[in-house]
């Protein structure tokens, strides 16, 4: 219900007045015009209502759509319920419709037979693959160490990496710093890491960043020296799909949390005292955490338990 505003109580005030002392009086009164009471008179049928302010749009406009236009348009949107506007306007200019496409989009809007545009289809992931024993697949991926956590006048201005390795099925996690960003440190890590898991590995994931793939670079068919490496051991390399980190999101999501709860506390004033640390933490914290996938189990309580049952 549209509400009583004070003008309406104005004029009805007005009027009541104009009726019991004058027209003249009351324009006096109410500081006002005589023509101003006549019309507002004229107007009052005995309810508030009719003493509204009335719509002052136009009923017609001189460039409005002629009716063998709007034939043409409700025809053609008859025929393409799902055209854009774009598509819609080069087929009705076609048919000999000559007016812009702005004036067609205030048309379909006004007349509420805009395009309806089917959802897009919803993204269902596939079930991910659930690993059964240590070493089946390892993730791997390099961290660019923040900026913010180098203090020393010595390494202000370069750049730190954390290479990566996490188990999928036990969580267990070898990480270790370079100086440096290329196949040549990823090769090196790769061999420590297999010194240092207890296990086979039998698969290697990895993104497709020039560190561990020629697939998007000039060298194709070529293969690093951290494939060069993989082969060596017998270890099968899979790539993710491109643009797609949540494949690789074991070790993504272990780099979140190093920046909670090592980057976010930490600084560092050489290489040497960031590579020590880093070892530390991982080593006392994140190895030793308990975590909810793992039924609240550390990661190295997993890996020793699976290892004992071998």
């Amino acid at each position: 219900m549209a509400s009583i505003t004070q003008d309406m109580r104005f004029r009805l005030s007005l009027i009541k007045y104009a009726d019991k002392y004058g027209v003249t009086r009351a324009a006096v009164k109410y500081k006002t015009n005589r023509q101003y009471i006549y019309r507002w008179k004229r107007r009052y049928d005995g309810t508030i209502e009719s003493l509204r302010n009335r719509s002052r749009r136009p009923r017609h406009h001189p460039n409005q759509h002629k009716a063998e236009e709007i034939s043409i348009i409700k025809n053609m949107r008859r025929r393409n319920p799902d055209a854009g506007l774009v598509i819609f306007w080069v087929k009705l200019r076609q048919k000999g419709y000559s007016r812009s496409i702005t004036g067609l989009y205030r048309f379909l809007r006004k007349q509420g037979i805009m395009a309806v545009k089917p959802p897009n289809p919803k993204y269902i992931p596939k079930p991910y693959e659930q690993m059964d024993y240590p070493g089946q697949r390892i993730q791997i991926d390099v961290k660019f160490v923040p900026s913010a956590c180098l203090k020393n006048s010595d390494v202000i201005g370069k750049h730190f990496f954390q290479h990566t390795a996490i188990d999928e099925y036990s969580r267990w996690r070898f990480v270790e710093g370079f100086e440096e960003h290329n196949s040549y440190c990823a090769a090196i890590f790769l061999e420590h890491l297999v010194k240092a898991f207890p296990a086979h590995i039998e698969c290697v994931q990895t993104d497709n960043g020039p560190e561990f793939t020629n697939r998007f670079t000039t060298q194709r068919n070529k293969p690093t020296m951290f494939q060069v490496h993989l082969e060596k051991h017998g270890i099968r390399h899979k790539l993710i799909r491109p643009f797609t980190p949540r494949h690789n999101g074991k070790v993504e999501r272990s780099h979140r949390k190093d920046n909670e709860r090592f980057y976010a506390t930490h600084t560092f004033y050489s290489f040497e005292a960031f590579a020590k640390q880093l070892k530390v933490y991982n080593r006392r914290d994140y190895n030793n955490f308990p975590m909810r996938p793992l039924g609240w189990k550390t990661p190295n309580q997993v890996l020793r338990d699976s290892l004992q049952l071998v």
